[in-house]
């Protein structure tokens, strides 16, 4: 008798933990109150974005309905109507379309390679007491204001670089092609292109160096064991394993530009014509909706409400397709993903 008392004593003294993970009646009813809290985080994104896009597109809709869908997107005659109830106008968004994209495009070119550059740069090559400064400057640039940047783009980077530098394109043996000849202007896609470039260019930089870091040590070890030179690892180790991750970084790069108001507003020219030449003035999507909205009319803000749900659709394709394609390359080749 007194053996079994022990052995009782014994086995509730060593083990507790059955008690413990029973839980109490207040914690079984926490989960299922806790569980919908996240259920309504979760779900108020997609019930803002519904929102927002629904509310906008039944705005937009009498534009819409007038020119169609294909009309407003391939249409190159933008001219305004005053009315309060019906749509008088003639809507076609194409040179603003045209010119987001082109700019958008540019910058990109722009700025993928430097991005690249610069992360490898301060990974692989920079002395450690330089990495950090560096790396703090390149993600310093992402904090700073587009009004900063439309400033300091109009007041000094056009005249003394981008325009000097168009005019030198313009007048050697490549402005012959139609796409680099004059004349250059101060504002144009040229301006808009560059200003995009400096601005997505820390978040490129920021996303590839993090997926460069990421990269195994035993493949750097491995190719320098072969003989690899540091050139060598970089370009046919770091890169190709981190290749997803710069795919995702470069759209989201691009959606920053295709989003970008301010700068492009004050840099693109605010002109309603297109050109396939780089030196034009143009406009772009964003751009036309901050230059105009304040003062315009009921009919106008329909319209500028339809570039704005066109926008919209523009940039969740790009999302889209980068989720896509980091996909797949993320299959073929293997590495860090950021999207």
């Amino acid at each position: 008798m007194t053996d079994r008392k022990a052995e009782q004593v014994s086995a509730t003294t060593l083990d507790p933990a059955p008690n413990r993970l029973r839980g109490s009646n207040g914690g079984r009813r926490a989960d299922p109150i806790f569980r919908a809290v996240l259920m309504v985080a979760a779900s108020s994104v997609l019930i803002i974005l519904a929102a927002m896009i629904i509310r906008t597109t039944i705005e937009a809709w009498p534009v819409f309905a007038k020119e169609g869908i294909l009309g407003f997107v391939t249409g190159q005659e933008w001219s305004v109507g005053t009315s309060r109830s019906e749509v008088t106008g003639t809507y076609g968004a194409f040179p603003f379309i045209y010119g987001t994209l082109k700019i958008s495009a540019i910058a990109v070119l722009f700025a993928v390679p430097l991005a690249i550059g610069i992360a490898l740069f301060t990974n692989e090559i920079a002395p450690p007491w330089l990495r950090r400064p560096l790396a703090y400057t390149v993600d310093t640039l992402a904090m700073v204001p587009s009004i900063v940047y439309a400033l300091v783009g109009m007041y000094f980077f056009r005249l003394y670089f981008w325009a000097p530098v168009g005019r030198f394109v313009a007048d050697s043996p490549v402005g012959n092609v139609p796409f680099f000849s004059g004349p250059v202007l101060l504002s144009s896609y040229w301006s808009a292109a560059n200003i995009l470039t400096i601005m997505i260019l820390p978040i490129i930089t920021a996303i590839c160096r993090d997926v460069f870091a990421q990269v195994p040590a035993d493949e750097r070890n491995a190719a320098f064991a072969m003989g690899a030179t540091r050139w060598e690892v970089m370009s046919k180790v770091i890169v190709p394993h981190s290749f997803s991750g710069i795919v995702g970084g470069t759209m989201l790069g691009l959606g920053r530009a295709l989003g970008e108001t301010l700068a492009v507003a004050v840099l693109i020219g605010s002109s309603q014509r297109w050109a396939p030449r780089l030196f034009f003035g143009g406009d772009a999507m964003t751009a036309v909706i901050a230059n105009t909205f304040a003062d315009a009319h009921p009919e106008a803000i329909w319209a500028l409400l339809a570039i704005g749900v066109t926008l919209f659709f523009i940039t969740m394709f790009v999302n889209v397709a980068a989720r896509l394609i980091v996909a797949r390359v993320g299959e073929r080749v293997g590495g860090g993903a950021v999207v």
